[in-house]
């Protein structure tokens, strides 16, 4: 006879396995849910604006039809949200801005309202939009943020491909819409992506390399740092350094995202000669070590030497057997993509050369994700974060 052994209590280890797989299964059905009800918010807002936008054109109303459409809306309907006269004008802007990548098939029409009263129990998908003109991702991103930021984005006077560059960040980034306004306003899709670099040669993973590629800029402003004492032609290194990494969570804002800061002159110790490394960052998306090397001057080829060597001990040293080799970035004043390439042409490691601008005047082809005033101060104020 086999001997069953029943467990009738399960172990500590089981229930959170259950819990968490639950957990997972209601957030995922939430955020659906979410996305479910923006999409069709947007696609409401959408026709709204273009039905509104015909109306009044045929009709030849001046703008005080929008205030009296509000107005009877509220009473059609007490308590209506988000039908304010200047709620509705954004939806009009909204669908202005659009109106060429979507085929405009207008459900609020004669035709409509006719089917509604002839089979009012029919089950009508009032909220579709369809294009030819978008593909599937850049769909799926317009249909994913909220209407605040699409308007955010047709506000301004922007090019398709800038709007879309927007609505791909904060589809990817789940920005805010104050950090939509700021990206915006510091002209974000102007900023050109890093030009100097060994990436080619030294990263064999094709995707790898094409996100290491976007993950680095050309040029950065950090005038986030308070240098107003100091000649602004020779910016001495440790001074620029410490203003850094009392300011570090403003410059990870405009460093990019997935850096996290790992600790200025970073110590590593080689058969007893030790080497510091000026700023270490793990960035999530690459899964790799980060070293920067902060150069008051003008780009040298020495520079590159310094910091192969460095990746090689962060690599041997540092580097988890699950990362991916470290990768260097000098930063300096000036740089001669002639001299780099150069300097790179017989090393190993992956390595990129970035200007710094530190200005009183934010250049806006310049500026990346820098916070306000008042937000560096909100900032500063936290203890969240303590280095």
């Amino acid at each position: 006879m086999t001997d069953l052994t029943i467990s009738l209590n399960p172990t500590a280890s089981e229930l959170l396995t259950v819990v968490s797989t639950i957990k997972t299964a209601i957030m995922r059905s939430r955020y659906l849910a979410a996305k479910s009800v923006n999409k069709h918010a947007i696609a409401l807002y959408f026709h709204v604006g273009e039905y509104i936008t015909r109306i009044m054109e045929s009709a030849k109303w001046g703008e005080s039809a929008i205030n009296q459409i509000s107005n009877l809306l509220q009473v059609e309907l007490p308590g209506l949200y988000g039908f304010a006269p200047s709620s509705i004008r954004k939806m009009r802007s909204f669908y202005n801005t659009w109106k060429e990548d979507f085929d405009i098939c207008s459900l609020l029409t004669n035709k409509f309202i006719t089917s509604i009263k002839s089979t009012p129990d029919k089950d009508l998908d009032i909220c579709s939009l369809s294009t030819n003109n978008l593909n599937k991702s850049d769909f799926e991103a317009f249909m994913s943020i909220g209407f605040s930021h699409h308007y955010e984005i047709a506000s301004k006077n922007l090019d398709r491909e800038a709007r879309l560059f927007y609505i791909r960040k904060c589809a990817a980034e789940f920005w805010s819409v104050k950090t939509l306004h700021r990206q915006i306003n510091d002209g974000l899709h102007k900023t050109s992506p890093i030009k100097a670099h060994s990436f080619n040669k030294t990263i064999s993973d094709i995707d790898l390399r094409s996100r290491a590629l976007k993950a680095f800029k050309d040029e950065y402003l950090l005038n986030l740092v308070n240098l107003e004492d100091n000649d602004p032609d020779y910016i001495d290194e440790r001074i620029l350094e410490q203003e850094i990494v009392h300011n570090i969570k403003s410059f990870i804002m405009a460093f990019g995202q997935d850096f996290a800061f790992m600790g200025n002159q970073y110590r590593l110790e080689v058969d007893g000669e030790t080497l510091y490394v000026d700023l270490l960052f793990y960035h999530r998306g690459l899964r790799c070590l980060v070293a920067v090397e902060l150069k008051s001057g003008k780009f040298k080829g020495a520079y590159a030497g310094q910091l192969n060597v460095y990746l090689s001990a962060l690599d041997d040293l540092v580097k988890r057997p699950d990362e991916n080799p470290s990768i260097g970035l000098i930063l300096c004043k000036e740089k001669s993509n002639r001299m780099v390439e150069y300097a790179f042409r017989d090393m190993n490691k992956p390595m990129g050369v970035a200007t710094y601008t530190i200005t009183s005047k934010l250049p806006k082809q310049y500026t990346n994700s820098l916070p306000t005033p008042e937000e560096l101060r909100e900032l500063l104020d936290t203890d969240t974060f303590n280095q």
